[in-house]
């Protein structure tokens, strides 16, 4: 007899400050983050701050190999910078984002200041992954690929081992969902990358 798995979803915290106190500027938040280094941190849009749940050891281990696979092909492929899950990106909207992993083209990069690359560069990378861990709401994380996406980004994965599933962003275009894939492929905005998923489940 089978015995099922439940899984309990867990919403990061939200702290709603509007409207008791004023939007925090970006510098003010900056220096909130690094006041609370210990903490991951993001805000959206409206202002309100997320505290995102630290990572579990299976999580952990998942986006090491995700970062080494990627980390390879961005080393030898040389066109832009790749960014792990501790860097905070300013979006167009004003949301201030930390995806697992990232990627900017070098032109976009280097058209920054040296200011705004050393604190939370204010643009919206080309390329986003989340990587789902058990109790992360799957809902909280589409909304956050659509984010990315609506703001710029060229290409977004949710990866989700929950499910064994790939969602697949892009400007314009439906999300496609990838059913437990061997791969899923950069295509022309990463050529040459494929990221092994099935190393990700195990």
């Amino acid at each position: 007899m089978s015995t099922a798995t439940f899984i309990t979803e867990v919403e990061p915290l939200v702290l709603r400050f509007q409207p008791i106190l004023k939007k925090l500027s970006q510098e003010e938040f900056y220096e909130f983050c690094r006041a609370n280094s210990e903490w991951r941190i993001e805000r959206t849009a409206e202002g309100d701050l997320i505290i995102l749940p630290l990572t579990g050891g299976k999580t952990g281990i998942r986006n090491f190999k995700l970062s080494g696979q990627f980390g390879r092909w961005a080393e030898a492929d040389g066109t832009g910078k790749g960014f792990d899950s501790s860097t905070i990106f300013v979006l167009p909207n004003g949301a201030q984002r930390s995806p697992d992993l990232a990627w900017v083209r070098n032109e976009r990069w280097q058209a920054l200041t040296e200011e705004q690359q050393e604190k939370f560069p204010p643009l919206c990378p080309d390329f986003v992954v989340e990587l789902r861990s058990r109790t992360d709401s799957l809902k909280t994380l589409q909304a956050k690929l659509q984010e990315y996406v609506d703001n710029g980004a060229q290409l977004g994965w949710l990866l989700d081992p929950v499910e064994r599933r790939v969602h697949v962003y892009r400007p314009g275009a439906a999300v496609e969902i990838l059913d437990n894939p061997q791969s899923v492929s950069g295509e022309a905005l990463l050529p040459g990358f494929a990221l092994d998923v099935q190393s990700l489940w195990d």
